[in-house]
């Protein structure tokens, strides 16, 4: 008989794949620039049957008893040594007891497949990985229902020349996890769970604590099922394989999350897929470990793996205003003088006879960074699914590729920019919420057509092409873009709300608003905008109200926009929850936004907007009538020449109210 029956999901193919999603901006006159296509596709990340699957047959299962004097076992394929277990079989081998110093080592035919049924075992090993998988095809982990199982190693290992093993349960080969009893992994040593190929995990409550990565897979990482608890110096769950086409893979279809890291939280040498789960994460101490101040400085108190970067807190400025400082005078200094201290007897000045073999990494470790990042891909990142909830020292979502987001949940408050991708980010479902950041949404390009996206940011809220990053080393994930041909920021559907000390809404090339509801409460000082762009601007549908200070405040082209769109200041400003309304001829209100900062400056569009028909503009005790004589009307001073197109530069029409200017309601 069975000893459990397998449930029907059992008996599918589990696969994840990808969507492909398409997003085209295109500014009037300048194809060239925006006339670009995100396409984000998948590999495969399928789970099969045998994975999930976690039955196996009583009478065939060989059993092995662990104790401190030795190991009692009875069967073909299977031997002890003392108190090392060693399996060179393929079968199912059942394990329990207890011992303070033993292992188990698998060395099997290459095409075996050997499944271990932890059936209430607590072992430890204090010289080297508790479970080593020389050779097979495949193990598994079965955790018996009900049962607790306990594996831990010592702090140094004591190895044979050549071998690399670096984790408390270490398999060269593929490495299955299934089942739903309970995994306790103390990774001392290094690692907690390691395969050289492909990890899998479809059940269990698996927690592990380790100096290093709690979950790592060269080839690919999948989980779809079960309960983690992941405490870890480095990354937490990773893959490194960013040679091979297909692999390098993260992927989480299911599960239930608490992650608690000093390195990255998901890392992914190519592709990091999120199709379901409940996923919490912090990284480096969380945001208010933050790599970035919110003056836009480098923190340099942040400590990496939650120890440190030396002992060093920086001085206490106060309120020191960095524009009053007048650098000391060096008086007739003469370079000339100026003689080098000696150098230490042991220096050695030959570099290139210098051995620095015993600084290599070894093959698990080449991939470790100083980042503290939660979702990071080496290439493509994509969600369509899940509950992520992101409380991060460094970037929040990072990826060198494209990301899509499609669906799912995301809620992050990092220490350094919400979300930062190298190319194309496109957004098009699902729920963003950036509650803290330093950049908000980074992005070559940005695509927002569907779902809801709340940005809180102390520098820019969404950039294309990077902003006002920081030059310093010290921040970490410190990334600076450059304005280029095919940067677009571009807007079809969806909300918006973006919070933010910078610009609101920032492009280095064009802005392309189609459609969505978008409110921005932008800087509160002149020195940037609400709305930003260096190339072509256009709206042609959806609803924006970005209100902030003036002075650099930037409009639409009227060439390309067939919506109307206004950009009125006020005579003063307005102090934060102040509201602001449009009413049409019949006192109708048409538009109304409240501004939980200081503001006096506004640009707003909408398709009930009509050309040629008069609104009544209204904030704070002070009301104006105003005619749209244009798709572009402004009364706009601001701004600077050359910096885009500010002000009233575009040439729009305001006409105010003859009886009604600058009145007092």
């Amino acid at each position: 008989m069975k000893r459990a029956a397998a449930v029907a999901a059992a008996l599918m193919i589990l696969a994840m794949s990808g969507c492909a999603d398409t997003g085209k901006g295109k500014g009037k006159g300048s194809s060239s620039k925006a006339d670009n296509s995100v396409v984000v596709t998948a590999a495969d990340a399928g789970i099969s049957a045998d994975d999930i699957e976690v039955g196996y047959e009583e009478n065939d299962a060989i059993d092995a008893v662990f104790s401190d004097s030795g190991i009692e076992v009875n069967g073909s394929g299977i031997s002890a040594e003392g108190t090392v277990l060693n399996i060179t079989a393929e079968g199912t081998y059942r394990l329990s007891g207890s011992c303070a110093n033993g292992r188990i080592v698998i060395e099997a035919d290459k095409k075996s497949k050997v499944k271990l049924v932890l059936n209430g075992l607590d072992l430890t090993c204090t010289d080297n990985a508790v479970i080593t998988a020389k050779s097979a095809d495949k193990v598994y982990l079965l955790l018996e229902n009900g049962t607790e199982n306990k594996l831990t190693d010592g702090k140094e290992y004591s190895l044979a020349d050549g071998e690399n093993t670096d984790a408390a349960v270490f398999a060269k080969c593929d490495l299955t996890i299934n089942g739903d009893g309970t995994l306790n992994v103390a990774g001392n040593y290094k690692h907690g769970i390691v395969s050289k190929d492909d990890l899998v995990v479809t059940g269990g409550n698996v927690t592990v604590n380790a100096v290093s990565s709690a979950l790592s897979g060269k080839d690919s990482v999948k989980i779809s099922a079960g309960t983690f608890d992941l405490t870890s110096g480095t990354d937490a769950v990773k893959s490194t394989n960013d040679e091979e086409e297909g692999k390098g893979i993260v992927s989480i279809s299911g599960g239930t999350f608490t992650i608690n890291a000093g390195g990255d939280g998901l890392s992914a040498a190519k592709e990091l897929q999120i199709s379901g789960g409940d996923i919490n994460i912090t990284t480096g101490g969380g945001s208010a470990n933050a790599s970035m101040k919110s003056d836009g400085f480098p923190n340099g108190d942040w400590k990496q793996d939650f120890g440190g970067n030396g002992d060093f807190t920086p001085p206490d400025m106060g309120d020191f205003d960095k524009s009053d400082f007048t650098p000391p005078d060096m008086g007739d200094l003469d370079k000339g003088d100026f003689t080098p201290p000696d150098k230490p007897d042991d220096y050695n000045s030959d570099k290139k006879n210098t051995d620095t073999s015993a600084e290599k990494p070894t093959d698990t470790e080449q991939t470790e960074t100083t980042s503290a990042k939660a979702l990071k891909s080496g290439g493509n990142i994509i969600i369509d699914g899940g509950n992520i909830t992101i409380d991060s020292a460094d970037d929040s979502l990072h990826c060198d590729g494209s990301a899509n987001i499609s669906g799912g949940s995301l809620s992050a408050s990092s220490g350094d920019d919400g979300i930062h991708v190298a190319g194309d980010l496109v957004i098009s479902g699902g729920t963003v919420d950036i509650s803290k950041s330093y950049e908000g949404i980074e992005g070559m390009t940005v695509t927002i057509s569907g779902g809801d996206v709340s940005v809180t940011a102390s520098d820019d809220g969404i950039n294309c092409a990077g902003g006002s990053d920081t030059g310093s080393s010290d921040r970490k994930g410190m990334d600076m873009f450059a304005a280029q041909e095919g940067v677009f920021l571009k807007i079809s559907g969806g909300t918006l709300n973006v919070n933010s000390a910078g610009d609101g809404l920032d492009s280095n090339g064009d802005l392309i608003i189609e459609g969505g509801t978008i409110y921005v409460s932008g800087t509160e000082n002149g020195a940037n905008g609400s709305v930003d762009h260096n190339g072509e601007a256009t709206i042609t549908g959806g609803t924006i109200i970005a209100s902030g200070a003036v002075g650099m405040e930037e409009m639409f082209d009227e060439d390309g926009t067939t919506q109307c769109a206004v950009l009125h200041d006020f005579t003063q400003s307005f102090s934060a929850d102040t509201e602001f309304t449009v009413t049409d001829k019949n006192g109708n209100v048409v538009l109304s936004f409240t501004n939980p900062k200081t503001w006096q400056g506004v640009i707003f569009s909408s398709p009930d907007l009509k050309q040629g028909e008069s609104y009544t503009v209204s904030a704070g005790g002070e009301s104006e009538e105003i005619t749209l004589e244009s798709v572009i009307t402004s009364n706009s001073k601001g701004g600077f020449g050359g910096m885009g197109k500010p002000g009233n530069m575009n040439g729009g029409k305001f006409k105010r109210g003859e009886d009604n200017k600058a009145s007092e309601t």
